[in-house]
């Protein structure tokens, strides 16, 4: 038994993107669902756990999202399933009719946990201020959007609310080993630290594990390595190369 994770699949078999979207000319796209279900078939087991870091789908309803949702529960596996800045089939108030829904089939992680072995897994979509940044001649950031600033820090305000009652859940229930998983990363490009970097280490998390950084100019955004006792790791699918990184045996 073993517990993997990737993210950003970004999977539209109910939905037609336009010709001009960049992840259609970008080469490591190209037929990444095929790979993803192949890597998936050779590494993960019926008893393995694979948590899903959030956007599953471009579809913008749960209709839409349907065929996508199916490809997810086809993989071997428990899977577990996080929010993502662009699943909007999942209304922040309605996971719990989303866990009805699928029952047995999928399990949808936000104001709850999930055990695997002696661990909680905890998380929330997170969020992450992302500029724009005004950068000088020499590439440095001498400035940013303060408006847009102000704006994030309200959102993460309430994505951090949201981990601590996943985190508190846990612990209500005995739980004092954790993973946390986010789909943003844990900091901004400028920050060295952040709400989930702090709450992380309030909690003693073994591991943060978060995605949303894609793209290769993307993958250095966040934390990388351990910091101050957690470990932190970039689970995107093109980053991964599309194989689900293990976290735990």
């Amino acid at each position: 038994m073993s517990l993997y994770a990737i993210g950003d699949l970004h999977l539209h078999f109910g939905t037609e993107l336009k010709t001009g979207h960049p992840q259609l000319k970008d080469r490591a796209w190209k037929n990444h669902e095929e790979k993803v279900r192949k890597n998936c078939a050779a590494l993960l087991r019926a008893d393995d756990t694979l948590v899903l870091l959030g956007d599953h789908s471009w579809g913008r309803s749960l209709g839409a999202c349907e065929p996508d949702l199916q490809y997810i529960i086809d993989l071997p596996g428990r899977k577990i399933l996080l929010r993502g800045n662009h699943d909007m089939f999942w209304d922040a108030k309605k996971t719990a009719s989303l866990n009805e829904r699928y029952a047995g089939k999928l399990l949808f992680l936000q104001n709850n946990y999930y055990a695997y072995r002696d661990y909680a897994l905890v998380g929330t979509k997170g969020f992450t201020f992302e500029g724009p940044f005004f950068i000088d001649r020499r590439g440095r950031v001498v400035g940013w959007d303060e408006r847009n600033e102000e704006h994030a820090k309200k959102i993460a305000a309430r994505e951090l609310e949201r981990l601590r009652v996943s985190f508190e859940a846990a612990r209500a229930d005995g739980y004092r080993k954790y993973i946390m998983f986010l789909h943003y990363p844990p900091t901004s490009i400028i920050e060295e630290g952040s709400g989930f970097t702090r709450m992380a280490e309030e909690y003693r998390a073994e591991q943060v594990v978060y995605a949303h950084s894609h793209g290769a100019s993307r993958f250095y955004d966040s934390l990388l390595g351990e910091r101050n006792g957690v470990e932190y790791r970039l689970a995107s699918g093109d980053f991964l190369k599309w194989k689900p990184v293990k976290i735990l045996d």
